[in-house]
């Protein structure tokens, strides 16, 4: 009798494994409420090294603020010399009137390629993520360009 072999599979290098949003989101989030001060937000961005805070109400995520939607919505004469009143009371808005509605979020178990696909078609730079409806944490472009930073071609 002759027996005979399936040929062995070709090699196409070492597989390289999917990495997922779990593996490298940021999981201490700054959550401000929905009618939390200008001033409050402005404080927080000055003091912290990140650029987005994500909007809770009773739990529940309801928007996104970025630094930039701040610079937006405040005066650009804020301590200068050329400081009025009417500039000082822009700090008085309020979140909910700066923030993202309806934020377009991301499972802990989608791969990378996927968060850095919403990130472009939607044109934003970070994505809350939730697990089962709750706020696990956030993921930001920043993020994903430390992965590629560390990545090395096979």
């Amino acid at each position: 009798r002759r027996r005979t072999h399936a040929p062995p599979p070709r090699h196409r290098g070492p597989r390289r494994r999917t990495m997922l949003i779990k593996e490298i989101m940021t999981t201490r989030v700054a959550t401000v409420s929905m009618d939390d001060r200008l001033s409050v937000i402005k404080e927080i961005f000055e003091q912290a090294h990140f650029r987005h805070l994500l909007v809770v109400e009773e739990e529940e995520l309801v928007g996104v603020i970025s630094d930039r939607d701040l610079l937006r919505a405040i005066s650009p004469y804020l301590d200068t010399d050329a400081e009025m009143n009417r500039d000082t009371e822009t700090l008085n808005r309020r979140a909910h009137q700066i923030m993202s509605r309806e934020p377009i979020t991301v499972s802990p178990e989608r791969s990378l390629k996927e968060a850095a696909g919403l990130m472009l078609e939607h044109q934003i730079s970070c994505l809350p993520v939730l697990e089962n409806g709750a706020l696990v944490g956030i993921v930001s472009w920043k993020d994903l360009l430390r992965v590629m930073r560390g990545w090395q071609p096979v």
